[in-house]
């Protein structure tokens, strides 16, 4: 009977200038990922850490929506990209480099190409922690990354529907094959404190936290509706920087902590 190959082994790059690299994943679209991933990189600004963020959404990039970035990126010697500073945070994404309005209609291996280039040439200067926003999905822009990038760990964000978790179990599965260390999982739009004090579960109730415990992954935390962070966000002032006090932005300083005390960082 003969053997199983050995499973392949690849070679991982790091980004340059940055100590430890972040996945923020959700793969399922429409969780709020994008938002929570620049929220949570200004909380960990707000630890002292010296941040940058990597919209790696080739096809809908948000990072220039979320900061309100219209300016492209300067290049030195005409072959690296000098990334753009916004709020102290270093910045990258393809959302700078085409317009708002024209459709991403590329095929894997343009996607693939793209993805080195924000993560090999870019000139990402000091920095103690890169926040990337991934696309939803497990496809070719994950498997680049899990593969071709040396990854320090991933968060992975849901609501607590059922319809999202399926994907979820399923973005879980993919990085613990590829040997991708998941932090943990966050519940986003957990729920809605009305005016009358009431938690409202709009989108199901415990489902990320279960599906933690099912997976036996850290649950890092809950993040209601909320319409401070929603404008915060079409704003482009992410909440955690105008407002770090507020009581949405203490849930994610309590989770940039938790990522903190890894002792990675």
């Amino acid at each position: 009977m003969s053997q199983k190959p050995p499973p392949k082994k690849f070679t991982k790059t790091p980004i340059n200038g940055t100590k430890f690299t972040l996945l923020v994943s959700s793969a399922k679209g429409g969780v709020g990922k994008s938002t929570v991933a620049v929220n949570l990189a200004f909380a960990m600004q707000n630890l002292g850490l010296k941040i940058g963020i990597l919209d790696a959404d080739v096809y809908g990039p948000s990072l220039p929506r979320l900061l309100n970035l219209k300016e492209k990126p300067n290049t030195e010697n005409g072959k690296e990209i000098i990334p753009i500073n916004k709020y102290d945070a270093q910045c990258m994404s393809m959302g700078f480099l085409v317009d708002e309005q024209t459709p991403m209609i590329w095929r894997g291996p343009m996607v693939i190409s793209a993805i080195k280039t924000m993560t090999q040439k870019v000139l990402w200067k000091n920095l103690d922690i890169i926040v990337i926003d991934m696309p939803p999905g497990t496809g070719d822009t994950q498997l680049t990354f899990a593969q071709e990038v040396k990854i320090d760990g991933a968060i992975i964000v849901s609501t607590p529907q059922e319809l999202a978790l399926l994907d979820v179990r399923r973005g879980i599965q993919m990085f613990d094959k590829t040997g991708v260390k998941i932090f943990g999982l966050i519940d986003n739009m957990s729920f809605f404190k009305g005016d009358d004090g009431k938690e409202y579960k709009i989108f199901g109730e415990s489902g990320v936290q279960k599906t933690a415990e099912e997976y036996n992954k850290d649950f890092l935390g809950s993040i209601p509706l909320s319409q401070d962070l929603r404008g915060s966000a079409d704003k482009g002032d992410p909440l955690t920087h105008s407002d770090p006090k507020h009581e949405v932005s203490i849930i994610f300083e309590k989770i940039a902590k938790k990522i903190k005390e890894t002792n990675l960082i």
